[in-house]
C-alpha cells in the first residue's frame, strides 16, 4: 500500500543549555544524526521534544534552525498542536511556508469531555485560517497525557471533509487494539504507531512507520525493522528493540533519553530538562546506562 508519509520519523529531543536555555544548534545537530542512522524524517516539536515546554518563539526557531541548516522542509513534521487557535494557526503556517511534509497535530487538550463536534470545529478553523499554506495533517493522538483524543468517526468526518489535508495518525494510546482499529477502520490513511514494541505486527497489519521517542537513540535498528520486517530475521529485531524500549521505560522516559544522549554526545547539557519535568537520580542514571541493551548503543558520536 501507498501512503502519503511512511518510514521512521523520531520525535526528535531538543537541547538546552546549562541554564535552559533553548540550544537549536545542538537540536540541529542531533537531527542531522538521526537522519544519518537512516531516519526517514524529523518529528520535531512533539511531546519528547519538550513542545508544551517551549514558548511559540522557541516553537518557530526550532523549525527555521532546521530549514537554515540545510535540512529540507519535506523532511520535517513539527508539531504545531496547541490549545490556543492562534498560537496552532501560526506554527502551521511556518511549517507550511517552509515546505514541510506535514504537521503533527495535538487536539486542543486543555479542556476535557469536549464533544467530537467542538473539536471539529477547531480543525476546520485551522484549517481554513491558514489558508493556501495549509500543509497536511498528521493527527496526534496521546491520550495517556493529553486525555483528549481522535475518534475513528472523528477522524472519518475531517477526512470527508478535507481530504486534501488529513493524511494519518500518529498513535500514541500505548494499546495494540487502538492502533489496529485505526489501521482498519481508517484505510488509506497513514497510521504511525508512537512506540516499536509491536511495530513488526503492526507492520503485517498494514500500518505506514513509526514515531517513537526511543528512536532518538536506537533509529538505526529501527530503521532496519522497516527495511526489513518481510524477511526471517525481523523477529529477532523486534525482540532487540522491545529489549532496548523496555530499559528506558523503567524509568521516566524524556529525562532518560536525555542521560543517554549525554553519554552518546559526551555532552552533559544534554541531561538539562525543563520543569515541570525532572532529570531521573544519579543511582537510576547509572543503572540506565548499564543496561546490557542500551551499552550497545552508547559508541560515542560528534553532534
Amino acid at each position: 500500500m501507498s501512503f502519503e508519509l511512511s518510514g521512521l520519523w523520531p520525535p526528535v529531543s531538543t537541547a538546552f543549555h546549562a541554564d535552559g536555555a533553548l540550544d537549536a544548534a545542538r537540536t540541529v545537530a542531533h537531527s542531522k544524526r538521526l537522519l544519518a542512522d537512516g531516519a526517514h524524517g524529523l518529528a520535531i516539536l512533539g511531546t519528547t521534544s519538550e513542545a508544551n515546554s517551549l514558548t511559540l518563539d522557541e516553537r518557530r526557531r526550532v523549525i527555521d534552525a532546521h530549514v537554515e541548516a540545510g535540512i529540507e522542509g519535506r523532511q520535517l513534521l513539527p508539531g504545531t498542536g496547541a490549545c490556543a487557535i492562534d498560537d496552532a494557526v501560526a506554527l502551521t503556517r511556518r511549517a507550511g511556508e517552509v515546505g514541510a511534509s506535514g504537521v503533527l497535530l495535538l487536539p486542543p487538550f486543555y479542556y476535557k469531555k469536549v464533544s467530537d463536534e467542538g473539536i471539529f470545529r477547531f480543525v476546520a478553523q485551522l484549517i481554513e485560517r491558514v489558508g493556501a499554506k495549509m500543509p497536511k495533517l498528521m493527527l496526534y493522538h496521546i491520550p495517556p497525557i493529553a486525555v483528549v483524543g481522535w475518534s475513528v468517526p472523528l477522524v472519518q468526518r475531517l477526512r470527508e471533509a478535507f481530504p486534501e489535508v488529513i493524511m494519518g495518525i500518529k498513535d500514541s494510546s500505548g494499546d495494540f487494539d487502538v492502533t489496529k482499529n485505526f489501521i482498519e477502520g481508517l484505510p488509506g490513511l497513514s497510521i504511525f504507531p508512537g512506540a516499536e514494541v509491536n511495530f513488526l505486527r503492526l507492520l503485517k497489519l498494514g500500518a505506514a512507520g513509526c514515531i517513537s521517542a526511543t528512536a532518538n537513540v536506537n533509529a538505526a535498528a529501527i530503521r532496519k525493522l522497516f527495511d526489513t520486517w518481510q524477511k526471517p530475521e525481523a523477529e529477532a529485531l523486534q525482540e532487540q528493540l522491545r529489549e532496548v524500549r523496555k530499559a528506558v521505560e523503567k524509568h521516566t522516559m524524556m529525562p532518560a533519553l536525555k542521560v543517554i544522549l549525554a553519554e552518546r554526545y559526551r555532552h552533559a547539557d544534554w541531561k538539562v530538562i525543563r520543569a515541570p519535568l525532572m532529570q531521573i537520580p544519579d543511582a537510576a542514571q547509572k543503572e540506565l546506562l548499564a543496561e546490557p541493551a542500551i551499552g550497545k548503543l552508547l559508541e560515542p558520536v560528534a553532534a
